[in-house]
């Protein structure tokens, strides 16, 4: 597959040709990567394959749910726009855990997205979908959306690129909300520079997003620089719940930084069960209040045969979502309730509150921090027997969106069966660039490892 680069310099007949090399070779896949009909947001421009949780205009929008299965989007999400004005185009729907809960893209009404490494593994998730299709050779790139690692842990898992960006920078407008404070959109690529071309195309200040930064598009790609040299805090303590790959990844990682002359700083951070404890508690408590909008009334799936609107209330949720959807909805309002909400929910503000500090502090006397993307190497299907199970598997990424932060995953070797193993970069709010420095240093070292075609 072209990269994002190289198709930059391509006439509109060759992408033509690409769109349609696309298209077959997402048919004739086994990996599920795409969902439904594929389709162009528009007649030009270099495909990009979208998340099935971004509004794309006249496209069926439905998050991986039968919930909002035959709902057709009515305008575009702002991330579609400037695609747009950057001579792109969305090109297909990316499956995706039903309403980007989950980390193995197992959890959609459209069945499991498949590892392109091995496909008796899970790719991750929530954007399962956007990492295989790029690491598999299905898409040029793709538009993921990360709440508490949803872009970096499938682009580590699958052995692809992808940048979780400051909250606020780009734009969440036309992004089905899952934990509206958490949120963010971000591209998943073949490689830094691509996904660099591709986060420069989406980012800056958006009237229709309140939460949106005041800050100009970014030009990091024109400006990467592979010869910075950064003081990188390394975090050796969360390495206990990560398997003997990971840790040896790490400190291969780590002694490559060193020989590349980067400065090399051990620091410490709260134990990673608080993360976990405060994640869930805040996302389960914001996804509960945005999914009551999806009731039966306004959008696709309404219940048939009721008696009255409550009945027509629970049908229609009983039908339409599935079951880790539902867990999460019921832990949300638990929290919420007048008698758990000073036990539960003022407690992980303050957690949340004390991680953005402790990341504070740890930034006062280092560039960028490296840590892990997961504690293993992409699970098989089935082996996570329980949801707290399947949550743990987040507990190095969690905290990055809790304090709003800018980290990319990159593969730096292969571990247990020969399959890909990522590493993030954290960065100071806002400081995308010194991210994507480092990263793209550490890739021309390291190499590209995957399996892209």
């Amino acid at each position: 597959m072209v990269t994002l680069k190289e198709a930059l310099s391509l006439d509109e007949a060759q992408l033509k040709d690409i769109k349609k090399e696309i298209q077959a070779k997402a048919e004739q896949s086994k990996l599920n990567a795409y969902i439904g009909k594929i389709e162009a947001s528009r007649d030009t421009g270099i495909p990009i394959l979208i998340k099935d949780n971004i509004n794309v205009r006249g496209w069926e929008i439905t998050c991986g749910s039968k919930i909002l299965q035959g709902y057709i989007a009515p305008y575009n999400a702002s991330v579609i726009e400037r695609l747009h004005h950057n001579g792109m185009c969305g090109f297909g729907r990316g499956n995706m855990d039903e309403f980007a809960m989950g980390s193995t893209s197992a959890n959609s009404a459209y069945g499991p997205t498949l590892n392109p490494c091995d496909i008796s593994r899970v790719p991750g998730g929530s954007s399962g979908g956007s990492a295989a299709a790029v690491a598999g050779g299905l898409a040029i790139a793709a538009l993921g959306s990360d709440t508490g690692g949803s872009i970096r842990q499938p682009a580590g898992f699958c052995g692809c690129v992808g940048l979780k960006p400051t909250y606020g920078r780009v734009s969440r407008y036309g992004l089905v909300a899952y934990s509206s404070s958490l949120d963010q959109i971000g591209p998943i690529a073949q490689n830094v520079e691509d996904t660099a071309i591709l986060f420069d195309a989406i980012s800056g200040e958006c009237s229709f997003d309140s939460t949106s930064a005041k800050q100009a598009p970014t030009q990091t790609a024109s400006k990467l620089d592979a010869t910075k040299r950064f003081k990188i805090a390394v975090l050796r303590d969360f390495l206990k719940d990560a398997t003997q790959d990971i840790q040896d990844a790490y400190e291969h990682t780590i002694s490559v930084l060193k020989e590349m002359g980067h400065e090399i700083v051990e620091k410490q951070m709260l134990a990673t069960n608080y993360h976990i404890g405060a994640y869930y508690i805040i996302c389960t408590a914001e996804a509960s209040s945005n999914l009551a909008r999806f009731d039966g009334v306004r959008y696709a799936h309404r219940a048939q045969d009721i008696q009255n609107l409550q009945e027509l209330y629970i049908k229609t949720r009983s039908e339409g979502f599935g079951a880790e959807v539902k867990r999460r909805i019921l832990l949300g309002n638990f929290v919420l309730n007048s008698g758990s909400y000073e036990a539960y929910y003022l407690k992980a503000q303050k957690v949340r509150k004390l991680i953005k500090e402790q990341y504070d502090n740890i930034f006062a006397d280092a560039d960028l921090i490296l840590c892990p993307i997961a504690p293993s190497v992409a699970p098989k299907f089935g082996s996570t027997k329980t949801a707290l199970e399947m949550y743990l598997s987040d507990i190095y990424t969690i905290s990055v969106n809790l304090a709003g932060l800018p980290a990319i995953s990159l593969p730096v070797g292969l571990g247990e069966n020969d399959l890909p193993i990522g590493m993030q970069i954290i960065g100071k709010s806002f400081d995308e660039q010194s991210v994507l420095d480092a990263a793209y240093g550490l890739e021309q070292k390291i190499g590209q490892i995957g399996v892209r075609k």
